[in-house]
């Protein structure tokens, strides 16, 4: 096997680790974060209706005058502080953070405590 596909068998597994844990539901739905080298995407989703409730993403224009470069801890806090004003104005103030592959440190944990400070729980 050779390394790439031995890493991404490793995300793969990883990924599936933390989504059989984690559903959202009406009460409490699941906060969705994905990063790429350039972009951070966060979603919140309500499993049992299958729909995402609110979005934002380093693609948003108001996010994007903020912080130009995509791929930093900066614009992740702005993803995080935009998601959680959505989702507040939207009724929802309770979620479970789903992580999905990635580890908990850098932009991910960025995005959590600035969603954190906005005023969601989790």
């Amino acid at each position: 096997m050779d390394h790439q596909s031995r890493k991404y068998k490793q995300r793969q597994r990883r990924r599936f680790r933390v989504s059989t844990k984690i559903r959202g539901t009406t009460e409490r739905p699941r906060l969705c974060v994905f990063r790429t080298l350039k972009h951070m995407y966060a979603q919140v989703i309500d499993d049992s209706l299958g729909r995402t409730l609110v979005s934002a993403s380093t693609l948003d224009e108001l996010i994007k005058s903020g912080a130009p470069n995509g791929g930093n801890a900066a614009a992740a806090q702005a993803v995080g502080k935009a998601v959680a004003e959505r989702a507040l104005a939207a009724g929802v103030k309770q979620v479970c953070f789903d992580r999905r592959e990635f580890k908990y440190h850098g932009r991910i944990a960025a995005l959590a405590a600035a969603a954190r400070e906005a005023g969601l729980s989790f």
